[in-house]
């Protein structure tokens, strides 16, 4: 597939994916997101890939919807879009890919981050924001809820009363209260942000990858198990861990006293 509306590369097992309309604050529309689906089969087929960085070209990280798109612009006198088949359609397949991921997965907000480009900064299992970047959830200004996830990401990160005050109000945050408020992990000075970023995705990428997927997956799934539960949940996860690879090389590496090399397995 030839890319337009996003980059997309592949080195030293590191996936980086940048979504490509500057001009429209890298807002989404039908053909970019047939582009990132694309983008995340191919990380999720191709086992040389350790980790993946989702960042915006230009001044901003995504603008969420671009409501001019066909498939939701508003047209007087015409029969109103069906927003939830959008959802469905679209933003639904683009979190679920994203969770499902056999990699980790790294938001690198290099600006605003406004509605579903909040949302899917959400939906990542770090977020790191330069300082100049912030945050907005401006969905009820137009008569919306937050989607993409961002009404079930959002209040197990900040909490509920938080996560109502940014929903109802539409008020921006800066990235660093966002990483005050828990929201995100980090906020970094913005000359430093593409070393950093690099950095952790260089580490990310020799860690042991099944052991990170099955951590995301650990913690997602604690607010849906009573303690008993999750207690035999971190149980199942362990007995499948101490058989891999990783592990193995993990401890060698421990009682070897050197560094270990992990390969993901």
């Amino acid at each position: 597939m030839t890319y337009t509306l996003i980059q997309f590369e592949v080195r030293d097992a590191i996936a980086r994916l940048t979504l490509n309309r500057p001009d429209k604050m890298n807002s989404f529309n039908a053909e970019m997101h047939a582009e990132i689906r694309h983008a995340l089969d191919g990380v999720q087929s191709n086992h040389d890939v350790r980790v993946l960085v989702i960042t915006g070209a230009g001044r901003g990280f995504c603008a969420g919807q671009d409501l001019a798109d066909a498939e939701v612009r508003f047209i007087p006198g015409e029969a109103l879009p069906d927003l939830g088949d959008v959802v469905e359609r679209h933003y639904k397949p683009l979190v679920m890919r994203l969770n499902q991921l056999r990699v980790p997965t790294i938001a690198a907000v290099n600006g605003i981050a406004a509605g579903a480009g909040a949302s899917l900064a959400l939906a990542c299992d770090l977020v790191l924001a330069t300082q100049s970047a912030s945050f907005v959830l401006p969905f009820a200004n137009i008569g919306l809820i937050p989607d993409t996830g961002c009404s079930w990401h959002l209040p197990q990160r900040i909490g509920q009363a938080r996560a109502m005050g940014l929903a109802m109000t539409g008020k921006k945050i800066s990235a660093q209260q966002a990483a005050d408020w828990g929201m995100i992990w980090e906020s970094v000075e913005d000359a430093n942000f593409a070393t950093y970023i690099d950095s952790l995705a260089v580490k990310l990428s020799t860690m042991p990858t099944k052991a990170l997927v099955r951590t995301r997956r650990a913690m997602q799934s604690a607010s849906s198990h009573t303690y008993e539960e999750h207690l035999s949940y971190e149980g199942m996860l362990m007995r499948e861990l101490g058989k891999s690879s990783d592990y193995v090389e993990g401890v060698s590496a421990f009682l070897e006293k050197r560094a270990p090399k992990f390969t993901g397995a």
